[in-house]
Order: C-alpha cells, then structure tokens, then sequence
C-alpha cells in the first residue's frame, strides 16, 4: 500500500505539472520553481511533514522536497543561531544531493561527447 500511495502522490503531482505545462506558457524551469517554493510554503504552514509520514518516498523525491528541506533548515539554523544561522544552515539537509548532482553531472561530462 505504501507504494502504491507513494506512486498516486507523486504520479498526480506531476500529471498536474504536464497540464500545466501543456495548457500555459510556462516553462519547464517555471515549474520547478513554482514546486520548490509551494514546498517550502507547505513545510511553512506544517502540511509537509504530514505528506511525508503518509506517501513517503513520493513525498520525498520531488522537486518540492528540495524546497521544504531549504525552509526546515534555515527554520532550524534560525532556531540555534538566530538570523545569521538562516544563512549558514540552509543548504545543510540538502547538501547532499546537491553534491551528488554535481559529482554525477561532471562524472557524465567525462564519459560522454557533446553534441555540437
């Protein structure tokens, strides 16, 4: 069952996405700064955390997760060290993906040519 909510969460999250995409002229980069800042909005106002208890890793694998995590740790930076810790906490929980991305996108640029 936790996959299949996982599964309905995410797929409908980004089925509106295509709609909107196919219906507007946004643009794919519009997108996915319109999730990123309803996740960290949603973390705001504490529903976040509830749709990750209930779908999971479909609440975690989205782009709107990357905003809830900035907004719980700058929240949690301001928490221990007052105004200054929202600026030196903030890239704390998603560090590591953003690592990732970095290493994975510079390994794919070795083994592969570009296009010209």
């Amino acid at each position: 069952m936790n996959f299949l909510l996982a599964f309905l969460f995410a797929g409908s999250l980004c089925a509106i996405a295509q709609v909107i995409l196919d219906n507007t002229k946004l643009t794919p980069g519009h997108i996915t700064s319109i999730y990123t800042v309803m996740g960290a909005f949603l973390s705001f106002l504490g529903i976040y955390d509830n749709l990750i208890s209930k779908f999971g890793a479909g609440a975690t694998s989205l782009i709107s997760n990357f905003g809830h995590m900035l907004y719980s740790s700058a929240l949690q930076g301001y928490q221990e060290e007052g105004l200054l810790g929202i600026f030196t906490n903030m890239l704390t929980k998603s560090s590591a993906a953003i690592t990732g991305a970095i290493v994975f996108a510079f390994l794919i640029a070795i083994v592969f040519k570009p296009k010209d």
